[in-house]
């Protein structure tokens, strides 16, 4: 029994001891697509990171956007579901919504899967002028990065 609370970020003795992540929101189009980004930035070729979403939705270009500002390219990134998935083997799940967490708990409960729930702001129904929309979505790749150098014991993703 873990003595965490939802929405701590535990950290792993260390990067070496995760071979496999999986992100996971509600359509994998802003928060898990960016944190699949920063952290396949930060460890290439080290940690098997994937990201998908409760379903799948559409490509979000202010997601793009913010994550080129920091010098990080996302405009490949294929939104895609858990039924979608082309591994079924995770050291680690981290969830960025509710419903996201029920369906990493649901997939793990046979399997030796960490599961995390980091709540970081549903941007689904945002609206406001550009500008206004930008910032939400900057800090939204703001606090996902936090939580990543928290939870990795290092700096996170791109050139601030």
């Amino acid at each position: 029994m873990s003595d965490t609370k939802k929405g701590d970020v535990v950290t792993p003795n260390s990067a070496d001891q995760i071979g496999a992540i999986l992100f996971a929101c509600n359509i994998n189009a802003v928060r898990s697509a960016m944190a699949e980004t920063m952290v396949k930035d930060a460890f290439p070729g080290k940690i098997f990171v994937d990201s998908c979403g409760v379903t799948p939705g559409i490509q979000d270009g202010f997601a793009t956007a913010v994550m080129q500002e920091i010098g990080l390219d996302m405009s490949a990134h294929q939104p895609k579901s858990f039924d979608d998935l082309d591994s079924g083997f995770y050291d680690v799940i981290i969830s960025f919504s509710p419903e996201a967490h029920a369906a990493a708990e649901a997939l793990t409960q046979n399997m030796d899967c960490a599961t995390l729930y980091w709540p970081v702001d549903n941007l689904a129904n945002l609206t406001g002028s550009r500008e206004e929309m930008l910032r939400a979505y900057r800090h939204v790749r703001d606090d996902i990065r936090h939580k990543l150098s928290i939870y990795f014991g290092k700096p996170i993703a791109g050139n601030t």
